[in-house]
């Protein structure tokens, strides 16, 4: 079962300012630095949520943070900005609401990564597939190169935002993203050409110079030393914690993914490096004849270089930083600049081109996001701009900012206000007006048409004579001076003429976030935005492909005398117009907190962050928010959260949850003007209603967890008691079974001792009467033996003397009838006793040599010379046939197992050997190569299924070998086919044929006696391949090539055999021309591998290393 879980479970101080009670600033801060201490970021006021930058990672952004925040209910968990971002993408996608995400705070409070996390939810939550892939992809990648061109390290942060961005991310009906359209406010374009001192220029030049090849600054001319430019700071030129050549590379692969060209990318940093190069373009004094200054500059090499990346001439640019020229309608006027009018003209040239450079990327960029289908889009709306601005200096900049900051608080109060009394009507709850600051007063104070600050700075920009800051400063004095938000000491109004905390050239508005001092020195300068018309000519006639499109209004054919829109006119116009954008979306709010000035975690400034409170308006976010009811909740989940205490809705309330909570309010006795009911909702009136409930609940969960406790308790008494009685009932019945079983075995031990006791004695009874019974019968047989014994002796004695008395008879008749018979073969013995031993001597002999043979005869292998020692001379004829019968009879066994194609390698073997043996220094070690044939298995290779189709007969050898160019000598790598009629050479990668010399015209092949594997194919005269010459070639295979050559040669009947010439200089023919081939020994370029080189038009060396 799922947990329900609520915004006010487990909560450190107060999730949603709304519910602090009491409200005062003092316990706003201490919740903020209670919730800040516990790592608690995010704290709701209503919707709004207030994001403190914690300075360090935090684990609270992970794939499960995504996953856990994913459709559900705002108030549902503990604040993020994850459920901010949930919220207002699922009010787009489920409900059709075009939704905007405005993020505000000062520099350094994290507005820039509060934009990049609502981006990634977003990306995260939204639809998959390959093209939403890609565009998420884009969206995403387009933030690192915004922020390389636009962000720059100040005191306040080390990647503050100095431009302001409102992008557009456009959704189908899925709420799958499309595409998107950004829109960019007031890049600070005067920190290109200065910086404050701890500050530094824009990301990009420090990014370029850091992080790109030495080939790639080669060519735009570049130094990676930042003491080389002037317009790079150098006591902050370093940045802990900021990689910048990590992060060109990763500038330059977001500009990739998002559809950049490599042209584009190029050309956009060439505008880089000339804005660096344009900065250290100095310039000196030269006086004139007529008594007037005109400057020159110094040293010519930057602008040199400069041009030279711009395609500008050098002289149209020298002159345009040297002159000035006024056109009014029939009369043009040229006046020389002095060295402080050239410095500015370069100053506003180099902010010019940034700027320009810039806005060109974000429409660029612009048209890669933007939406393909025409259909009407969804859209989401994410704002991140300056926060409101209070420095010790503060400029036309400041003031620009501080009325843009001005409309999104008046637009925050009134979309705020329509917001809550759209709920109030939705649920039928009556609206009462609620009192609160309109700053509506301050923003017409200076947008006014007629008498606002804005209307007069443009005004005072354009009327002739004399222009300075003072008379500005006079005329807002005139016209303002009664105005009860604007205090100057030089207005009409003696209230502040003593005041020394203003000075004379200032002048001082009263915000809604406090007091700001504006310097009025520069408002003019800055509102002009003045670029010469001269540069913008010279820009113009630059031949770079960007700078036409950023210098439009330099071109001659075009000149326009109308005098261009001031800076204060542009930034209001862009303001209206993302104010009505505004007010056509459902707003959402981030307000971003800095906690400390030192940029370190775990550090709480309280005066910062109270002074970041006031002008954020936040506690008057609180009051508007509980001007009616401070909070409201679904009667289902409200239910479902206090039904505990009421005994009628605990555990199931079966009827519906409005009437579940009135019965619970109703039992609770809470006063009736502390709460109402809605159609949807219950709202309640005071935050001490809503945590006396809270209180409630948790008194009653205590008891509620005692009373599950004793249950639990007690069933798991219970359950141990059943336990036990049946363990003991079953060691009970497992003992008395062991009780019986050991007295049966015990009376079953003495049984069987009893028995065998019993069996005994009956056993040696028996026992003594079979013996007693036995010494009888022995007895008697031993008498009777006895007796047997002496007649049998006796009968023996009478034999023995009968046989001894007819052995003596035979013995003496035996004797003479042998000497009768030796009397009578004596005569005979003497005449044939010599023959007879003689033959009898040598069977023996020839019987004992062959039997010594067969146990000494050698082993079957041919190659076996060994043969046993003949033992006689007389047998040396007959050890001989033998020993070559045996040779022949083993050869014979030996053939029989050979198959045809073993038999056909050794007749190959052979062959070489007949060719090449002696003659060839490479034969050796040929020798135990086995011969394959097919190297490259053509017919299997599918990359040479071409070629194998193409062959008409069985290929006999496929090799890879250098055909060698006359030329130069050296080798083009061929695939060398071999079949029964022809020699084909056809090319290796694409295996096309390139020649094909049919058996009968080859003549001769040519080889060397060195170790090298070169040879020629040499042509029959005026045969038809003969028209190209012969081919010299190389391979490592060159034994088996030239033998299968002249073994197909030989086999066929109806051609000559192949000749085989073996020298070390040979003539080859090619085309018209003979060449002689000559093969020395040397050292070769090549390692152990012979080299061909080519001494002159009639002679190819070949160099053979002695060693090879």
């Amino acid at each position: 079962m799922e947990v329900k879980t609520s915004l006010l479970d487990n909560m450190i101080g107060v999730s949603d300012m709304v519910l602090l009670e009491p409200l005062t600033e003092d316990s706003f801060l201490e919740n903020l630095r209670k919730r800040f201490d516990h790592n608690e970021i995010y704290t709701y006021i209503g919707s709004v949520v207030i994001s403190m930058n914690p300075y360090r990672s935090l684990p609270i952004y992970t794939p499960d943070k995504v996953e856990e925040y994913r459709n559900r209910n705002f108030y549902e968990l503990s604040p993020h900005i994850y459920a901010l971002a949930d919220e207002a993408y699922r009010s787009l996608r489920d409900q059709d609401k075009d939704q905007c995400i405005l993020i505000t705070g000062e520099s350094g409070a994290g507005k820039t990564e509060a934009s990049k996390l609502v981006m990634s939810y977003v990306a995260a939550v939204c639809g998959k597939g390959q093209e939403v892939n890609k565009v998420k992809e884009q969206l995403l990648q387009s933030n690192p190169v915004l922020e390389a061109f636009g962000n720059a390290k100040t005191v306040r942060n080390d990647n503050s935002s100095r431009f302001g961005k409102y992008m557009d991310i456009e959704f189908d009906f899925k709420g799958d993203p499309l595409g998107g359209v950004i829109s960019n406010y007031l890049l600070e374009k005067s920190r290109v050409v200065k910086q404050p001192r701890g500050e530094r220029n824009f990301h990009i030049f420090y990014q370029l110079l850091s992080g790109a090849s030495d080939d790639t600054l080669k060519k735009l001319k570049l130094d990676r030393d930042f003491s080389k430019f002037n317009y790079l700071s150098l006591d902050s030129a370093a940045v802990n914690g900021l990689d910048d050549a990590a992060n060109f590379r990763t500038v330059r692969n977001a500009m990739q993914i998002v559809g950049f060209m490599e042209d584009e990318v190029q050309s956009v940093l060439e505008l880089v490096a000339a804005v660096l190069k344009l900065g250290n373009i100095e310039f000196k004094p030269e006086s004139r004849c007529n008594g007037n200054d005109e400057s020159r500059i110094k040293d010519k090499n930057d602008l040199k270089e400069m041009c030279e990346l711009l395609g500008i001439e050098q002289s149209v640019l020298e002159r345009a930083f040297s002159y000035r020229t006024v056109e009014a309608k029939l009369e043009k006027v040229s006046t020389t600049l002095n060295v402080a009018q050239a410095y500015y003209a370069r100053d506003a040239l180099a902010k010019n081109l940034y700027s320009r450079l810039f806005s060109w990327l974000v429409t660029r960029i612009n048209e890669s996001i933007k939406a393909q289908t025409k259909s009407r889009h969804k859209v989401m709306g994410v704002l991140d701009i300056y926060g409101f601005e209070i420095f010790e200096d503060n400029s036309f900049e400041q003031f620009i900012i501080n009325y843009c900051n001005e409309k999104l608080q008046q637009i925050f109060i009134e979309l705020t206000l329509r917001e809550e009394q759209e709920e109030y009507v939705r649920e039928g709850i009556e609206w009462t007006n609620i009192e609160y600051f309109n700053n509506a007063i301050i923003c017409d104070l200076i947008e006014n048409n007629q008498n606002g600050i804005l209307a007069m700075l443009d005004e005072e920009c354009l009327r002739p004579g004399t222009v300075t800051d003072e008379t500005f400063l006079d005329k807002l004095n005139t016209i303002c001076a009664k105005h009860q938000h604007f205090e100057s000491r030089l207005s009409k109004n003696s209230k502040f003429l003593t005041d020394h905390s203003l000075p004379h050239s200032c002048f001082r508005i009263q915000h809604y976030a406090g007091k700001v001092l504006y310097q009025v020195e520069g408002f003019v300068d800055k509102n002009n935005d003045l670029l010469y018309r001269d540069l913008s000519q010279a820009m113009y006639k630059a031949t770079h492909s960007l700078i036409k499109q950023l210098f439009p209004e330099g071109n001659p054919a075009k000149v326009n005398l109308k005098r261009p829109p001031t800076a204060g006119f542009q930034f209001r116009a862009s303001v209206g117009t993302l104010m009505k954008n505004l007010k056509t979306k459902n707003p959402n709010y981030i307000r971003c907190i800095k906690p400390n000035e030192k940029k370190a975690s775990h550090i709480f400034t309280e005066s910062l962050v109270r002074h970041q409170v006031r002008y954020l308006g936040l506690m008057e976010n609180v009051r508007v928010r509980r001007a009616g009811y401070a909070f409201r909740q679904l009667y289902e989940p409200c239910l479902e959260r206090y039904k505990m205490l009421c005994k009628r809705t605990w555990p199931h309330w079966k009827g519906p949850a409005r009437e579940g909570v009135e019965v619970l309010m109703g039992d609770l006795q809470i006063p009736t003007e502390e709460y109402s009911y809605g159609r949807s909702k219950i709202f309640i009136r005071n935050p001490r209603t809503l945590f006396s409930l809270e209180e409630r609940r948790r008194e009653c969960l205590q008891d509620l967890a005692t009373l599950i406790q004793k249950i639990y308790r007690g069933w798991k008494c219970r359950r141990q008691f059943l336990l036990m009685k049946k363990s003991q009932i079953v060691v009970a019945a497992w003992y008395r079974r062991f009780a019986q079983q050991k007295k049966y075995k015990k009376i079953k031990s003495a049984t069987t001792v009893v028995q065998s006791y019993t069996r005994g004695w009956q056993a040696r009874k028996l026992l003594r009467e079979l013996k007693y019974q036995k010494r009888c019968e022995e007895a008697a047989t031993t008498i009777s033996a006895y007796w047997h014994g002496t007649q049998a002796r006796r009968e023996l004695r009478q034999l023995k003397e009968e046989a001894r008395n007819k052995h003596a008879v035979s013995v003496i008749w035996a004797g003479w009838q042998g000497a009768k018979v030796r009397r009578e073969y004596r005569k005979f013995f003497r005449a044939n006793a010599g023959k007879k031993i003689y033959d009898f001597t040598i069977q023996r002999i020839m019987q004992k040599y062959f039997l010594s043979l067969k146990s000494n005869m050698p082993s079957m292998s041919p190659v076996d010379n060994k043969w046993p020692n003949r033992p006689y001379l007389f047998l040396d004829g007959v050890h001989k046939e033998l020993r070559r019968i045996f040779h022949h009879w083993r050869c014979k066994k030996y053939r029989n197992q050979f198959t045809e194609e073993r038999k056909t390698v050794y007749e190959e073997k052979l062959e070489a050997s007949e060719i090449f043996k002696d003659k060839k220094a490479l034969y050796p070690s040929s020798v135990n190569q086995p011969f394959k044939g097919d190297y490259l298995e053509i017919s299997k290779n599918p990359k040479y299924q071409k070629l194998s189709s193409a062959m008409d007969e069985k290929v006999l050898l496929a090799d890879v070998v250098n055909k060698i160019n006359r030329a130069n000598g050296k080798g083009t790598a061929r695939i060398f086919l071999l079949t029964k009629k022809s020699v084909v050479l056809a090319d290796q990668k694409t295996g096309q044929v390139k020649t094909s010399v049919p058996l009968p015209d080859l003549d001769s092949v040519s080889v060397s006696t060195q170790s090298d594997g070169f040879f020629a194919l040499k042509l029959k005269e005026g045969s038809a391949s003969a028209i190209k010459g012969d081919f010299l070639l190389s391979s490592e295979h060159l034994i088996e090539i030239i033998t299968k050559l002249h073994r197909t040669g030989a086999m066929a009947a109806d051609r000559e055999q192949l000749n085989i010439d073996i020298s070390d200089e040979f003539l080859v023919q090619f085309k018209q021309d003979k060449v002689c081939v000559k093969f020395i020994q040397g050292v070769s370029k090549n390692g152990n591998n012979a080299s061909c080189k080519r001494k002159n038009n009639r002679l190819l060396e070949v160099l053979v290393p002695s060693s090879a």
